[in-house]
């Protein structure tokens, strides 16, 4: 028994002398190998959250003086308008129709000290009355002094006895891709909301026509957010928040904005013209996906591509020419059809551009002096028509007529078909060479053009001629 005690004894004695000298001699030397390396590699906490740190340093990026500056610059827009509601067996037995009011909610920004606020077309559409809270709750009637449907941008009013907390305009033309921004509402009447993201495109045109130029982030906007402000870090305008994309109705990822340049362009035009005054370079791009493109050898270019220019057009008159390629305007990178038509839309008639072009592999630099819109587009009875192409003309021989845009004129939808793409040739045996004659048309007529016409004869998409008479 004793022998076994002191055999025990002896073990314990030695575990603990092993792992003392371990302790001392061994542990030791391997931490100090660790602590003095500069080559081990430097983790990131699991934490780590891209939208609140910065990469290595894990400092948090602080956008409060951002949306302190912003916060009281943005409204809450509430819309009444009278609708009629469904027909019922009282209404035709006496006559009459029921009308009820009809609510919707957005946001607005303040634009300057004396109330003038900026807000979505779409947000205070049909409006019989438009009323304004502002962050500290107070309550004013607005007037709205204008609207234009194609940026989606309206301009109201109020009046406050002293001056308004108005928001600073950035230029939306230098922000960049990745770049932090804010979007900032007053959805639902619940005071100023603020989110935050990065910059995730530029120019996206939601259309399908190059028609659009919007700043796309991944700042959360839903409906109530509509005509709110995106702000940069220093809280100046970059953009008008207008739109998401969604299935659902509300933010999954991608929103869109009105660049601030397009805004304010369009609100100075309607408080010194009343509408906007659109510039127009006339050219015609090709697009780089068709087929086209691929056969000329143009679909991977460093710019976009000229396939037609105007006719009387400051493009034509400046000597820019079909084939020429379109690199920059006035220092602003071009390389897709809405980086062209967004930075134009900032541009009135008249305006001079510096428009950077490469011509057999030599780059050159021309001012053009933008034209007015009327001489390639016209509005007529709801449709936006436009001037043929001559590459159009040429390739189809076509001897005549002016394109559909768009049309949004029910009957003419509904009874011949007129859409997107048909070719009017003549109104009232009258040739249609161009949108001169259609304006010519319109001057006659006045407001009551539709109920002057007889005789409409077009083309269809088929190129196929067709002739209506209306008596």
């Amino acid at each position: 028994m004793k022998k076994i005690l002191t055999l025990v004894f002896v073990s314990v004695l030695g575990g603990i002398i092993a792992l003392a000298t371990y302790t001392h001699f061994i542990e030791k030397e391997q931490t100090i190998t660790v602590t003095e390396s500069s080559n081990e590699p430097q983790f990131l906490n699991a934490s780590y959250n891209t939208k609140t740190a910065n990469l290595f340093n894990g400092e948090q990026s602080d956008f409060s003086l951002a949306a302190e500056n912003t916060i009281n610059s943005v409204v809450h827009v509430k819309n009444t308008s009278i609708v009629s509601g469904a027909l019922t067996f009282e209404d035709l037995f006496y006559g009459r129709r029921s009308q009820r009011a009809q609510v919707g909610t957005g946001s607005g920004v303040i634009i300057d000290k004396n109330g003038y606020i900026i807000t979505n077309n779409h947000v205070i559409a049909g409006a019989s009355n438009i009323s304004i809270t502002l962050n500290d709750n107070r309550v004013f009637e607005a007037e709205l002094i204008g609207t234009d449907e194609k940026t989606d941008i309206a301009l109201l009013k109020i009046d406050a006895e002293e001056d308004l907390p108005a928001i600073e305009f950035g230029d939306s033309d230098h922000a960049k891709v990745g770049e932090w921004v804010l979007a900032v509402g007053n959805p639902f009447n619940l005071t100023s909301t603020v989110t935050a993201g990065i910059i995730s495109a530029k120019s996206r045109d939601l259309s399908g026509r190059n028609s659009q130029s919007f700043i796309q982030t991944d700042a959360a906007v839903n409906p109530g957010n509509s005509g709110g402000a995106l702000v940069n870090s220093n809280g100046r305008l970059i953009g008008i928040n207008t739109a998401i994309s969604s299935r659902t109705g509300s933010y999954i990822g991608y929103s869109f904005a009105v660049p601030s340049n397009i805004a304010r362009k369009v609100v100075q035009d309607i408080m010194e013209y009343g509408d906007v005054q659109e510039g127009v370079l006339g050219v015609s791009i090709l697009n780089r996906n068709s087929d086209e493109a691929k056969e000329l050898g143009v679909s991977e270019i460093q710019g976009v591509y000229i396939s037609n220019v105007e006719d009387n057009s400051g493009a034509k008159k400046a000597g820019i020419k079909n084939g020429d390629i379109i690199r920059k305007l006035d220092n602003v990178e071009i390389s897709k059809f809405s980086d062209l038509s967004g930075y134009i839309k900032t541009k009135r008639p008249n305006d001079v551009v510096n428009v950077e072009i490469e011509r057999d592999s030599k780059v050159k630099i021309i001012p053009v002096t933008l034209s007015k819109s009327d001489i390639i587009t016209v509005e007529f009875i709801d449709m936006e028509l436009r001037n043929l192409p001559s590459k159009l003309k040429k390739d189809y021989d076509i001897k005549n007529g002016v394109i559909v845009q768009d049309n949004k004129n029910k009957f003419l939808y509904s009874k011949l078909g007129i859409r997107r793409g048909y070719i009017i040739t003549g109104i009232n045996d009258i040739t249609i060479h161009s949108v001169d004659d259609i304006t010519k048309f319109t001057k006659k007529y006045g407001e009551n053009a539709q109920e002057n016409i007889f005789k409409l004869e077009y083309l269809n998409t088929d190129l196929e001629r067709k002739e209506v008479i209306f008596r």
